[in-house]
């Protein structure tokens, strides 16, 4: 590595509505060197890539490439300073030919007309620099993750890139594929090109990278040349943290099975051959919080997604409730069995953001507290209100609008929604995602209140400290299938991500 630093990223701050991002991030890179960013989810390790790669123009800071400060209002002036980001997931058009993705919006041209033979040769040049066999004419959706993921790197070297950002850039590939791009990668160094890399999958960022640096919470908590590090060191420092004394800590009593889940998969539905879900079975029992832990795409969305009928491409196994072999072929099927399900994107699959509190809460009962036929609203407040005060949802009545709440209020309404539908068994996904620390306190002592009541209840977060803090017993999902169970007394930060990552750490 040379002496100068290609990239400085000092005092790095950024703030989004009630939530501060990154505070104070320092981050360097070196030509040629492979510089490894890791953390828990949520760190923010992606938001400093989006502040470098100009999709956030507004931060605090200083960002100096080759010592002088810069300001990106915007992707194309990253690009035009030698950065490339490519994120997870991939920006590729899948009905263009690779050599047009390659160059897409900056084609070369003669005379105002596209230099189709001159896109292309330079399309095949690119992608011999890489080693990669791939025709440039052939149609990008055509191609398997591993070689479009080396089309999207080739794009990036048609930018003359000098600071390449690759985020998870083997979550999706196999082994031939992850190997055959570590050569890449070290071709690229050899060449003095700076990689930052982002991944959650630590025994290949301590065999490829150079330097490590660990964000957590928002913060730079160490940076160290790799041969300082261990795979048991490095968790210790993603997950730092005690679980809080948000958590309930009563004691619960366990019923009888609930709900059990046998031999379940589930394809992607992209490709179908491909499966996001392996063979996961697992049992929940009435008054139990079961959660699951595993990182980004790991499978744990698709699980709940596809138990609830709401997988687009379907699955296959069984789903039995208090013992009986049940059908779940839509989520009308789910909610007629009485299984809920508390999505992680509120806004976009939870609520009508337009109608009311109340119109919300009784989207799902509405047949039953209203009527079949003719909505009596009378019914639907005598059935919603109740609710509304036992849940303390902070809205000046039932007839506010959706969209006007807080995102802790907005989760109490989806969270009515089920309630009034009478749910036994209710999945969450990202429970408390996007809401503040006094409203995530008071969804955890409804989550802790609903399985005193009997309630069975599946958890998925990304938060280990909120897996921890909620969990009867842990599942950990590794790449679709169940790499490790917890109970809650053996359950470590430490235990539970190394058991994520497939490594071999112990609990501290």
């Amino acid at each position: 590595m040379q002496s100068e630093p290609i990239l400085e990223m000092r005092d790095i701050t950024k703030i989004f509505p009630g939530v501060r991002a990154l505070d104070g991030v320092t981050f360097d890179l070196f030509p040629g060197e492979i510089h490894a960013l890791v953390g828990e989810n949520g760190a923010g390790k992606s938001t400093l890539m989006k502040i470098l790669g100009g999709v956030y123009p507004e931060r605090g800071g200083e960002i100096r490439i080759d010592g002088k400060s810069r300001q990106f209002n915007g992707v194309r002036d990253a690009e035009r300073a030698g950065v490339a980001v490519v994120f997870q997931e991939l920006s590729l058009v899948r009905e263009l030919t690779v050599g047009e993705n390659i160059f897409l919006g900056r084609e070369p041209s003669r005379l105002g007309i596209v230099d189709w033979d001159r896109l292309y040769a330079q399309a095949a040049s690119f992608l011999r620099e890489l080693g990669v066999d791939i025709n440039p004419r052939a149609r990008v959706g055509s191609l398997g993750t591993g070689r479009q993921q080396m089309v999207e790197i080739a794009k990036a070297l048609s930018h003359d890139a000098r600071i390449l950002v690759l985020d998870e850039p083997t979550a999706a590939l196999t082994d031939a594929e992850s190997k055959h791009l570590f050569a890449v990668l070290s071709g690229l160094r050899r060449r003095g090109i700076g990689i930052i890399y982002i991944s959650h999958r630590l025994q290949e960022v301590l065999e490829i990278s150079d330097r490590i640096t660990v964000l957590r919470d928002g913060k730079t908590v160490d940076t160290a040349p790799v041969a300082r590090l261990t795979e048991q060191q490095l968790i210790v420092r993603m997950v730092g943290r005690e679980v809080s004394q948000l958590f309930p800590r009563t004691n619960r009593t366990v019923g009888d099975v609930a709900f059990e889940a046998r031999h379940i998969s589930v394809p992607d539905p992209a490709r179908r051959e491909r499966l996001l879900v392996d063979d996961v079975s697992f049992a929940i029992r009435k008054g139990e919080v079961l959660g699951i832990a595993g990182l980004m795409g790991a499978g744990r969305t698709e699980l709940l997604t596809a138990l609830f009928g709401a997988s687009p491409a379907g699955f296959t196994g069984e789903v039995l409730l208090d013992g009986q072999l049940v059908k779940i072929r839509n989520p009308a099927d789910a909610i007629a069995h009485g299984i809920g399900l508390v999505t992680e994107d509120r806004k976009r699959s939870g609520l009508v953001l337009d109608e009311t509190v109340l119109t919300n809460m009784t989207l799902v009962a509405l047949q039953r507290v209203s009527g079949a036929f003719v909505t009596d609203q009378a019914r639907e407040i005598h059935a919603g209100k109740p609710l509304f005060e036992s849940l303390r949802i902070k809205a000046p009545s039932l007839f506010s609008i959706a969209r006007t709440l807080s995102g802790g209020t907005q989760q109490k309404v989806v969270l009515a929604k089920w309630l009034l539908n009478d749910a036994k068994v209710l999945f969450f996904d990202e429970p408390t995602r996007g809401i503040d620390v006094g409203a995530k306190a008071e969804i955890y002592q409804l989550i802790d209140r609903l399985a005193q009541s009997g309630v069975a209840i599946l958890m998925v977060s990304s938060e280990l400290p909120e897996v921890l803090g909620l969990s009867d017993r842990i599942l950990v999902l590794r790449q679709g299938r169940i790499a490790g169970e917890f109970s809650r007394d053996r359950a470590t930060p430490e235990a539970v991500m190394a058991c994520a990552i497939g490594g071999t750490a112990t609990a501290a």
